[in-house]
């Protein structure tokens, strides 16, 4: 039994390591908001921490003009904090291919907007480049404020 219990042990700890590795946006729930007054908020948050919108996706708009489907409102922004891109490009020129950040709002449970960032730092870990890790850092602390502002 004991070596059972054991077992059992470092399965939930797997688990829970398994669920952090997974984990690759900062996410906030708007309650009883407009989509679009969501999408404002998120705008103004990511321009007050020095990104711009380079692309926007209108998801529910391309489903329904691409293969007829009808889902919730959902938009992808593509924001690049040019400072932040300029040094992650010196240090490695490809990491492009996985710019900009998006940002995305989705309505989700009636009259709520979930707004998620891509975190960098995740996204960053198939890059072998100790550098370009502290630098996602400090570009994951922009978003999470930009996140936490909307």
């Amino acid at each position: 039994m004991i070596g059972d219990s054991a077992f059992a042990g470092r399965c939930r700890e797997a688990t829970a390591e398994r669920r952090l590795l997974m984990t690759y946006t900062l996410d906030r729930t708007l309650w009883a908001i407009s989509f679009d007054d969501a999408v404002g908020r998120t705008r103004s948050a990511l321009i007050k921490h020095g990104f711009g919108v380079l692309t926007e996706i209108d998801v529910k708009a391309t489903m329904k003009k691409r293969i007829d489907a009808d889902i919730d409102d959902y938009l992808i922004l593509g924001a690049c904090n040019p400072r932040m891109a300029f040094e992650a490009l010196k240090l490695e020129p490809k990491v492009g291919a996985m710019l900009p950040c998006n940002v995305i709002l989705r309505a989700v449970d009636g009259g709520n907007v979930m707004v998620s960032a891509i975190d960098p730092v995740a996204s960053m870990q198939a890059i072998d480049n100790e550098m370009l890790t502290t630098l996602a850092g400090k570009v994951r602390s922009m978003l999470a404020d930009v996140v936490t502002d909307v």
